[in-house]
């Protein structure tokens, strides 16, 4: 099968066995072989990077059986994007899961044909799972913005659609109680009140958590460059903290490892704190990272302004930050109001 479209430097062959025609690019005594069929975005990409002598980009998964100006293209284009490849591992993983679900059920469509009305439904199909249709809805308003950049349609049907309302607040933030029912059964020098105490006073994430061994305590300073961000943080070493480290055993690069010796990868750690909860009947919703709001929380309840609470956390913006600082203000306001309707009414001799 032949396409008709003719450029410079590049040949084509018949694969005998498979009966496909495969292409190469020649030039100046290098050949290099090239994806797809003239004319797709997989061949043009490779095409013009042979051109500038540049290295070929990686063949994505799934792009041999994508049709050119299909919803699998682009997610297949937006994935050699430079975009994508720059945001974090983890981030990419997550983003490819859900990407790759959505080129299973709908990769054969073509862009140019998608409509808001096709997006309004399929978002409201995941209206049960709030926090995931609209991580969802972010994701095709990117491949839309992608498509409308390299001229695969002229509009974004995603722009303007709003998000699911989510009436949670996230994570559970654990409680006082919860903290104090957690310490009594894991004593200091156990693993998991190690692991309770890096989360808590330091209020980072379990992705950063998981990395933090003796060489990031400098003096009386943890120092941390965040997974997700990529922040550097210098946090002042809380005494608690100091005396949970002091009193674990420890001889690895990471403060925890698994039963083998090993650093935990962020969700193995989640899995393994999980049954620490078990052990000590914490209820379900509590987790890792409900300890990062607990920090925060403790922090904004101390007086602690939202400017603040983020130097510690890493908060890229302070929106999330400033819910504890106003709930810990609407609490000590309506207790100052409080007493002092108590005091105005004991003067009056009521």
């Amino acid at each position: 099968m032949t396409t008709g479209i003719r450029l410079k430097y590049v040949h084509g062959w018949v694969d005998r066995r498979s009966g496909k025609v495969r292409y190469f690019f020649r030039r100046d005594g290098r050949q290099t072989p090239l994806p797809g069929l003239p004319g797709s975005n997989e061949f043009m990409d490779a095409y013009r990077a042979a051109l500038a002598m540049q290295p070929l980009p990686r063949p994505m998964i799934g792009a041999s059986r994508t049709k050119a100006g299909s919803l699998g293209a682009l997610i297949v284009s937006y994935k050699a994007s430079t975009e994508f490849l720059s945001l974090k591992p983890a981030t990419q993983t997550t983003y490819r899961n859900i990407l790759e679900r959505f080129r299973l059920a709908h990769g054969d469509k073509p862009v140019a044909m998608l409509t808001r009305e096709h997006i309004k439904a399929m978002l409201a199909a995941k209206v049960k799972t709030p926090a995931a249709a609209n991580h969802w809805l972010r994701l095709v308003k990117m491949l839309m913005h992608l498509a409308v950049e390299d001229k695969w349609r002229p509009d974004n049907p995603a722009a303007g659609i709003k998000r699911v309302k989510n009436k949670t607040d996230g994570f559970h933030t654990w409680t006082e109680e919860e903290i104090a029912q957690f310490e009594a059964y894991h004593p200091i020098g156990s693993k998991a009140r190690l692991a309770l105490a890096l989360l808590l006073y330091t209020a980072q994430r379990r992705s950063d958590v998981v990395k933090m061994g003796r060489q990031h305590v400098r003096g009386d300073t943890v120092k941390v460059r965040q997974d997700k961000t990529g922040t550097m943080l210098a946090i002042p070493l809380h005494p608690a903290l100091a005396a949970v480290i002091e009193a674990t055993p420890n001889n690895q690069l990471t403060f925890l490892t698994t039963s083998f010796g090993k650093p935990f990868t962020a969700p193995g750690f989640g899995n393994w704190f999980r049954g620490r909860c078990n052990e000590a009947n914490i209820p379900k919703p509590c987790s890792a990272h409900g300890l990062r709001k607990a920090a925060c929380r403790r922090l904004a309840e101390a007086g602690c302004s939202a400017n603040v609470i983020a130097s510690i956390s890493g908060h890229a913006t302070l929106a999330e930050v400033s819910r504890y600082t106003k709930a810990a203000d609407q609490e000590r306001m309506a207790r100052d109001g409080m007493a002092a309707i108590t005091r105005t009414k004991t003067g009056n001799g009521g």
